[in-house]
């Protein structure tokens, strides 16, 4: 449990809901962990599990069936579910729970709340969010994908790809191009609540990841599919600002569940340095070993203050881009590091496929890649300290 001397923002409540977060990922969901990463996806049936439970509503109103919850309450669940040991699995969930439906409950219209935010909510139905295409993923403005007027209809056409929950999604938070003027290129973008029962709409082939292979990742077509002009989400041509603003709450859950990830595998290492013995002495017996556990406890230390300074400005609705960004990309940087010098000290043993080192090895390198890269978060910062020249 966290130290609520350290951390107070973490109530009784707070800790109560870890504490079933926790039961729930090691009891219900770890245990099929090796089957289901061998079969690269976890059934729809988890979903209804986590809704049944609460979980997938944590800081969403009652009214649509949440809990009411803070930042906080989502900060719990990004730092149990990974003791599910299937990045993958938690990925999912997240997209369903920080990705596809903050916009809808900030933006969207009753009629879309209860059509598309209430039943995610509930696990009714499945939700993706649809803004990477082949040639634009964090350069979100370079998207192709149109949706061109047609009296009281929208028609889009286009293709998404790298979209988590995409071969079962029920809906798709979408995004795409409304005005095609070059002018208009940060301008001309537009969110739509899109169902995936619509004609023209096609799942393509679902996508062989490195890792976090329990998560179905695919591409999707579009081809001339009309949904009404009800489903605009938010203010036409105003979509690539709602998503950099959604980006921010995807980009805090991505750095709070990097640091409990690479917390987890730390942990897992100095179990094993403890018993492995080699030159008849356990591993935690060298200096060196020693030191270089300290040095990744302390790294995870200053990742994880750097997350919570970035969820407390959050949670206050304090402008906190800046720091956000920062987290994502120190945290993504930063855990990656600490995972790969725990499976050094697994040796032999951590090569092998099987091993939570291994699979969390090959999971995290998506951390600096996904939700917008290390780079992209970089230039971020150096626009808002400023450091580009006029």
């Amino acid at each position: 449990m966290v130290d609520q001397a350290k951390h107070p923002q973490f109530t009784d409540e707070h800790e109560l809901y870890r504490e079933q977060i926790r039961n729930f990922a090691e009891e219900e969901l770890q245990p099929h962990a090796d089957e289901w990463e061998e079969q690269r996806k976890f059934p729809r049936e988890v979903f209804e599990q986590m809704a049944e439970l609460g979980f997938l509503g944590a800081r969403y109103p009652e009214k649509y069936g949440g809990s009411g919850g803070d930042v906080w309450h989502t900060a719990v669940l990004c730092e149990e579910m990974p003791r599910c040991r299937m990045a993958g699995l938690t990925l999912s969930i997240l997209v369903q729970m920080e990705m596809c439906t903050p916009v809808i409950n900030e933006l969207g219209t009753e009629k879309q709340k209860k059509e598309f935010l209430e039943p995610a909510i509930k696990g009714d139905k499945v939700g993706a969010l649809g803004v990477s295409e082949p040639g634009a993923g964090s350069d979100v403005a370079g998207i192709r994908t149109t949706a061109e007027k047609d009296g009281d209809e929208y028609v889009i056409n286009g293709q998404k790809t790298w979209i988590t929950n995409g071969t079962r999604a029920d809906f798709i938070t979408l995004a795409a191009r409304t005005d095609t003027d070059p002018d208009m290129r940060y301008g001309g973008i537009t969110l739509f609540t899109f169902p995936t029962d619509v004609d023209g709409f096609e799942v393509g082939k679902k996508l062989k990841k490195v890792g976090n292979r329990t998560s179905d990742t695919a591409e999707l077509f579009f081809d001339d599919c009309r949904i009404p002009e009800e489903y605009v989400l938010g203010q036409e041509n105003m979509g690539f600002y709602h998503i950099m603003q959604n980006f921010q709450g995807e980009r805090l859950v991505g750095a709070l569940t990097g640091v409990a990830g690479a917390q987890l595998i730390l942990d897992d290492t100095i179990e094993y340095a403890k018993d492995r013995e080699a030159f008849e002495k356990p591993l935690t017996g060298f200096q060196v070993i020693r030191h270089r556990i300290v040095d990744m406890e302390t790294e995870l230390a200053a990742c994880r203050q750097l997350a919570y300074h970035a969820a407390d400005l959050f949670e206050r609705d304090v402008p906190a881009q800046k720091e956000i960004s920062m987290a994502k990309a120190k945290v993504g940087e930063r855990a990656m590091d600490v995972i790969d010098e725990c499976l050094q000290i697994h040796g032999g043993m951590g090569y092998i496929e099987e091993t939570n080192v291994a699979r969390a090895w090959r999971d995290t390198r998506l951390m600096s890649i996904g939700g917008g890269t290390t780079e992209i978060m970089k230039e971020i910062v150096a626009e808002l300290m400023p450091l580009r020249p006029d």
